[in-house]
């Protein structure tokens, strides 16, 4: 059996769900977890073996609207040298023969200065955070990702496309399920048209969950709204259905007639994947979120016409798009051990 160690980021949940699934799909590999916060409790709800050591900064969100990244970034940056040692003092107890990073780029550093077989599994080769003076420190800071980019073993992208040199692109990486719609509905109680709201593992997205709830109070039909508020945010909400945290969203999504979420990459593929029609929300100002749905059609300023976006997303129909990005990012890394 072979040791491998997954340090798997703990910003939002989407790194630890496509994570999960990879090792789903594992044949003779032996996998610790080493993450923190809400996706530790994904994977201690699993069952699956896991070190909590990461606490990460939170993004400052108000009415939507990310503040002070040029803040967060330096925390960021304090962030990532308490990660480098948490992850070598790990990294030299365990001995691994691979380590797979979730967009966990101090682990990465630590196994390429260690010589250890890595894998980098990312959605973004830069990032985009901030502007002006401060911007020449995240120059620096995708300086050294392109590098370590350029030096790791193997780099998976979760998207379709060509690969190139050390870069496979796998398309999607999505959890599967072992139930039709069908059973999942009759499991979760879901009898009417069912609209689920579901903001990720922090509490970022509670201007989202407010304004589509009010929005849908407008609406003359019999929907059943259902909150996945996350880990992070512990509010009830009233005359919804909360849902609390959950470790298998993706059962909820493809139960659901309509989602309604944050433009998380790994939430946005489930829903498609699941073929259910959706609305992506982006947090305005995170680079990240606004590319994501863009591609998807979205934009920050259509949370003003919700309303509207409900009623015509309650009409479609579903078109399920299934993926093999699992298995194909588990048989490349699988590849790493035997060759």
């Amino acid at each position: 059996m072979h040791e491998i160690d997954i340090f798997s980021s703990p910003i939002g949940l989407g790194h630890v769900t496509r994570d999960i699934a990879v090792v789903d799909e594992f044949q003779n590999m032996n996998s610790k977890f080493i993450t923190g916060v809400g996706a530790s409790k994904i994977l201690e709800k699993l069952k699956m073996n896991v070190k909590n050591v990461y606490n990460p900064p939170e993004f400052n969100v108000e009415s939507g609207k990310l503040k002070n990244s040029a803040k967060w970034l330096w925390r960021y940056y304090q962030y990532y040298k308490e990660c480098k040692e948490i992850s070598k003092k790990i990294i030299d107890e365990d001995k691994p023969e691979l380590i797979i990073s979730d967009e966990d780029f101090a682990s990465i550093s630590v196994a390429q200065e260690n010589k250890i077989t890595n894998v980098l599994i990312t959605d973004i080769l830069e990032t985009k955070f901030t502007s002006g003076f401060s911007s020449i420190i995240e120059k620096k800071m995708n300086k050294s990702m392109k590098n370590m980019i350029e030096k790791s073993d193997l780099v998976i992208i979760p998207e379709n496309g060509d690969n190139d040199g050390n870069i496979i692109r796998t398309g999607p990486i999505v959890r599967q399920t072992k139930f039709s719609r069908e059973q999942l509905r009759e499991k979760f109680f879901f009898d009417k048209k069912t609209v689920l709201i579901a903001i990720g593992g922090t509490s970022a997205g509670e201007f989202l969950i407010d304004r589509a709830i009010k929005e849908i109070g407008k609406i003359n039909q019999d929907i059943e709204v259902c909150v996945v508020a996350g880990p992070a945010l512990e509010k009830k909400f009233e005359n919804i259905k909360n849902l609390g945290f959950v470790e298998n969203l993706h059962e909820y999504i493809f139960a659901s007639d309509v989602l309604i979420s944050l433009a998380g990459k790994s939430t946005i593929d489930e829903a498609k994947c699941y073929g259910t029609p959706s609305i992506f929300i982006p947090i305005k100002d995170h680079f990240e979120q606004e590319d994501n749905a863009k591609q998807e059609g979205f934009v920050f300023e259509d949370i003003n016409r919700l309303n509207e976006l409900i009623l015509e997303k309650l009409e479609d129909k579903r078109n399920a798009r299934k993926t093999d990005g699992a298995k194909i990012a588990a048989s490349n890394i699988e590849k790493l051990i035997k060759a």
